[in-house]
């Protein structure tokens, strides 16, 4: 799910949970709190920000490293793997997007120690100039959305949520309990509650994406705390995934301590419960 929100000129976007920042950078608000528990993501956004990131800079980097991808002896492994021992040692934000970009199924999994533990996609001629184009154009894209007063973080997500304030709106999408996990995706019950709790008692606006059920089981934190507030479900289908059989439809929820009347709620049967001052928002799935 997209959510696509007018920006508010008082407050300021939230997000505790940055991941690739799809969200915020489609959120037009002119501050912003961002904050991720793996610093290579926050690094990176740094670095667009500060500038020492640029289109420029990315498109010269990935044609030399897709140079030498193409032509490296393994069909490409011997550079991947050359850039992957090198990102480890380094912890390159150039580096990481390439790892990022090579990785096998567009899968990111990191080690105790932020090493990059997965493999190859085995595509030695993935930095095509089609494809490098596209990835500047997105580099650019982000650069023009980073606001002044943005401020990326790597801490605590409820370090993140105590310093809102009743004019923001804070998004939240953790890792989805009983689902993936990584060593700074790991996510327990007890941190689920923590949420919950922070949640509860926050004076702002939250939206929180987590997953409701899918072929085989439900998400049993939707009924134990998130079933008191308002919630939408849509189906959404996953493309990435370490086996075919893993990529199928799975049923998002969507919570919010906000009424939705403009919303169409569900296709799964949730029902809106508590109603307070109305936020102008769409859904676009």
């Amino acid at each position: 799910m997209d959510v696509v929100k007018k920006a508010n000129a008082k407050g300021r976007w939230i997000e505790p949970f940055l991941g690739t920042g799809v969200v915020a950078f489609n959120s037009g608000y002119e501050r912003a709190l961002l904050n991720d528990s793996n610093p290579h993501l926050i690094n990176f956004y740094k670095g667009i920000q500060l500038g020492t990131i640029t289109p420029a800079i990315v498109k010269r980097y990935l044609e030399q490293e897709g140079e030498k991808l193409l032509h490296a002896e393994e069909n490409g492994y011997v550079h991947f793997r050359a850039v992957r021992n090198r990102f480890n040692e380094t912890f390159s934000p150039l580096d990481f997007l390439f790892l990022s970009r090579t990785g096998f199924n567009g899968m990111m999994r990191f080690g105790k120690k932020g090493n990059w533990n997965i493999p190859f996609c085995k595509k030695p001629n993935r930095f095509a100039q089609a494809y490098i184009t596209k990835i500047v154009n997105q580099v650019a894209g982000v650069q023009s959305a980073i606001g002044k007063e943005w401020t990326f973080t790597n801490g605590n997500f409820a370090e993140t949520i105590m310093q809102t304030r009743a004019d923001d709106i804070i998004y939240c999408d953790p890792p989805y309990f009983g689902r993936y996990v990584d060593y700074y995706n790991g996510w327990t019950e007890e941190e689920e509650e923590t949420l919950f709790t922070l949640l509860s008692q926050t004076k702002a606006k939250f939206i929180l994406s987590t997953w409701h059920h899918n072929d085989w089981r439900v998400n049993d934190m939707v009924a134990k705390y998130w079933s008191r507030f308002n919630v939408v479900t849509r189906d959404h289908f996953y493309h990435s995934g370490g086996k075919i059989e893993n990529r199928r439809t799975i049923v998002e929820a969507l919570v919010c301590n906000f009424a939705l009347e403009s919303i169409e709620l569900h296709n799964h049967g949730q029902i809106a419960h508590r109603k307070t001052e109305q936020i102008d928002m769409q859904l676009v799935v």
